[in-house]
């Protein structure tokens, strides 16, 4: 605003030495104020962990698109067939591996949702005072002013082969050894070299590719270990506190 005079307004001063500064954390915080404050966290990690989930499934939709329509160019071109194919699959592993990244993303969220569900409102619903989890208060805390990845980029990829990708993999796979039926009498009477050329390259390298792919796959189902349920374990084992969150990321 200005005066009548069309000059700026003068506001009183005030002097840091003189006046005493606010401290809320002074007071006592009140039952309503907390109750206040947890539903609103609530409520504002329950839409990150939302907004993360809707990622993943785009993210497969991609892969299911790009599938159909690498299955159906192959399948109209079989001369081309075995290099679209394996084109796709190892696109399907990038999606993969894209996916795993938003899970771990959204795994974060979802263990910080899961907390406050068991901690606060299960004691809320059930009249009783005591939180299962002694501390929880304090480790949902540590994790907004430090927050940290629950699982490892590999765990991450194995939860998303296990509940989608590995019907989009096993499905190229048939379709992969299924080609032959399209190709001429002659190339299949060839043999291996005839089934599995491409172009100029020797038929043991197509061969390679599907097999080190598939070998990757089975090797991170088997040997990676398994994502317990936000239920079960929501953080990380005190001694090993998980890689850090880029701050970009946060």
């Amino acid at each position: 605003m200005k005066d009548d005079r069309g000059s700026p307004p003068i506001y009183p001063r005030t002097d840091p030495q003189v006046l005493e500064r606010a401290d809320y954390e002074a007071e006592p915080l009140a039952r309503g104020e907390y109750v206040t404050a947890m539903v609103h966290l609530y409520r504002g990690e329950m839409h990150r962990a939302l907004e993360w989930r809707k990622r993943l499934d785009t993210t497969t939709h991609w892969a299911l698109v790009s599938t159909v329509g690498i299955l159906t160019f192959s399948f109209s071109n079989p001369q081309y067939a075995q290099e679209t194919i394996i084109t796709g699959m190892y696109a399907n592993l990038m999606f993969l591996y894209h996916e795993a990244r938003r899970f771990r993303f959204f795994d974060v969220w979802r263990s910080r949702v899961r907390m406050i569900e068991e901690n606060f409102y299960g004691p809320i619903l059930r009249r009783d005072p005591h939180s299962p989890m002694e501390g929880w208060g304090d480790q949902v805390a540590e994790d907004l002013l430090h927050p940290k990845f629950k699982i490892t980029r590999l765990q991450a990829m194995r939860a998303r082969l296990k509940r989608n990708y590995i019907y989009i993999f096993a499905f190229m796979l048939v379709a992969w050894m299924g080609r032959a039926w399209g190709l001429p009498a002659e190339t299949q009477r060839d043999g291996l070299p005839g089934l599995f050329s491409m172009g100029l390259l020797p038929w043991w390298v197509p061969v390679s590719l599907v097999i080190g792919l598939y070998g990757f796959l089975a090797g991170m189902m088997v040997f990676t270990p398994n994502v317990k349920p936000a239920e079960e374990s929501y953080w990380p084992d005190p001694e090993h506190l998980g890689e850090d969150i880029p701050s970009l990321d946060v």
